[in-house]
């Protein structure tokens, strides 16, 4: 009997307790808030195959202008041999030895005067101004964009490597009137690694 009594008692100070907890009244759930929706302008992260605040736009490199909300304003050229490429509204500009970011910028303020707040992102979708050559016993012979810091070292190895019958201790570098020699076997050897220049636009390597 005394434990039916003890068990009784314990639910009814359970009960107790549940009945206190439903009429404590609980913290109101905030109103959902207005978080806004996120900003769809042209992100400043700068999408494209170059440093957008480095790289220095040259006359045959095609560029991508993107204007948030006019798509009839966006465009995508080439620049032409004078340095320059022509926008809707605002006509030439001149985008030679400028950086994507800086071109931005430019057109932007350029079409505050027919648009409100506009956005602009500019971005090197081909780099055809900056280029070195390959030619001789390599793998693939040819034309490579400069996109970055690139060596001899860096250029031999995007070429495929050498041919079976390579001179890999007379590679030349021709740059207008100068002449380099690359000794690729010193090179990575770690002898005489002040041969592994870093490439100019318009360098030429020549593999005997």
């Amino acid at each position: 009997m005394a434990r039916l009594v003890g068990v009784l008692a314990l639910m009814a100070v359970t009960l107790a307790g549940l009945a206190l907890c439903q009429d404590t009244p609980q913290p109101a759930t905030p109103p959902a808030t207005d978080a806004g929706i996120p900003d769809q302008r042209l992100s400043t992260n700068f999408p494209g195959i170059v440093d957008p605040s480095s790289y220095q736009i040259g006359p045959e490199d095609v560029l991508q202008v993107r204007v948030w909300r006019e798509p009839e304003l966006s465009v995508q050229q080439s620049v032409r041999p004078d340095g320059k490429i022509t926008m809707p509204l605002i006509g030439d500009i001149d985008a030679n030895k400028t950086t994507p970011k800086v071109l931005s910028e430019t057109i932007a303020t350029k079409l505050k005067e027919f648009i409100n707040n506009p956005s602009v992102m500019v971005t090197v979708e081909q780099v055809r101004s900056k280029k070195y050559t390959i030619t001789g016993e390599v793998g693939r012979p040819g034309s490579y964009p400069l996109l970055s810091t690139t060596t001899v070292l860096d250029a031999l190895t995007n070429s495929g490597g050498f041919r079976d019958f390579a001179n890999k201790k007379k590679i030349t570098i021709i740059r207008g009137d100068e002449r380099f020699r690359f000794n690729y076997n010193d090179v990575i050897e770690g002898k005489n690694m002040e041969q592994n220049i870093e490439l100019k636009n318009g360098d030429l390597i020549v593999v005997p």
